[in-house]
């Protein structure tokens, strides 16, 4: 039987990864909408858009191209961005997962740097590596975006380089141009190392969330 992207929910203490689907909307139109200045080089819907975004991403997991996801701020119970699985390459068998990209990232204003990022990216590596037997997990941004490119580097994946007019342009004002695409992974041999640094990280940020703002039970 062949190996079909279907992104299972994935849960953990400070945020779910849940498949993305219509009855998001309303939140990520929200979470959208807060302060932009970080999404200078990111693809990220004004409010208005958020209906189309999800419609574009439905017909990339119908192609079996895409598993998109809501992440949902536990704390809360809404939703405050997107991530996703993206471009699986399996082995020649067709039967294994070989690799996969985990991409079109985006969180509110609000939840950056509150953990959310990092706890979203230990689950989606841990399942990858985990569950479906990954050999590596792919990332990348634009080559101009510092802030991305750090917070990649903070969640254990190494950089390997540059690919010149590799990806779209999501930046103003360069519709129909192509990036250059900073490249980052993280391999089945690295996992255990990066998992037992994220799972020290996610302590931390719980640890540093006020009282009453976790899930009860957590």
């Amino acid at each position: 039987m062949s190996f079909t992207l279907d992104g299972p929910v994935l849960e953990g203490g400070l945020v779910r990864l849940e498949p993305l689907a219509p009855r998001h909307t309303a939140d990520l139109a929200a979470a959208a909408e807060e302060d932009r200045a970080s999404y200078g080089f990111t693809l990220v819907p004004r409010a208005s858009e958020v209906e189309e975004y999800l419609a574009a991403h439905a017909a990339r997991a119908a192609a079996g191209k895409l598993a998109p996801y809501a992440q949902v701020d536990l704390a809360t119970g809404r939703a405050v961005g997107t991530t996703s699985y993206w471009d699986p390459r399996l082995w020649p068998d067709g039967d294994r997962l070989c690799a996969v990209e985990v991409g079109f990232t985006w969180l509110a204003a609000s939840a950056q740097g509150t953990g959310v990022n990092t706890e979203a990216k230990y689950l989606l590596f841990r399942n990858a590596f985990e569950n479906w037997g990954a050999a590596r997990v792919d990332l990348k941004t634009d080559a101009r975006n510092q802030r991305s490119r750090a917070a990649i580097e903070s969640v254990g994946a190494r950089f390997e380089g540059v690919l010149r007019n590799w990806s779209r342009s999501w930046a103003p004002g360069e519709d129909g141009l192509l990036r250059d695409s900073a490249i980052f992974s993280v391999t089945a041999r690295e996992w255990p190392e990066c998992r037992a640094r994220l799972e020290a990280r996610i302590a931390r940020a719980t640890a540093r969330r006020p009282a009453g703002t976790l899930p009860a039970g957590r």
